[in-house]
């Protein structure tokens, strides 16, 4: 999982050495948190208008992580 939200926003942005993903202990109903960081001049590409990639990110771990029985949340961190 960790590895393909690294290959989305590598995809996306200019400076991809720059791109960190953190990744949190689950919380009490199960869900684990992945906290994405780019170049602060990256961060409009991976939010995109109006949220619009960052929502198209979301939905696509979220699509990866029911195929493997789990429960993710992505925050883009600054």
């Amino acid at each position: 999982m960790k590895e393909l939200l690294i290959a989305l926003a590598q995809g996306l942005v200019d400076s991809p050495e720059a791109v960190n993903v953190t990744v949190d202990e689950p919380d009490a109903e199960g869900v684990v948190f992945y906290h994405l960081r780019v170049a602060p001049e990256d961060m409009g590409r991976v939010i995109g208008k109006q949220g619009r990639i960052a929502k198209a990110i979301r939905t696509i771990m979220k699509a990866a992580a029911i195929r493997a029985g789990a429960k993710i949340s992505v925050e883009i961190d600054e």
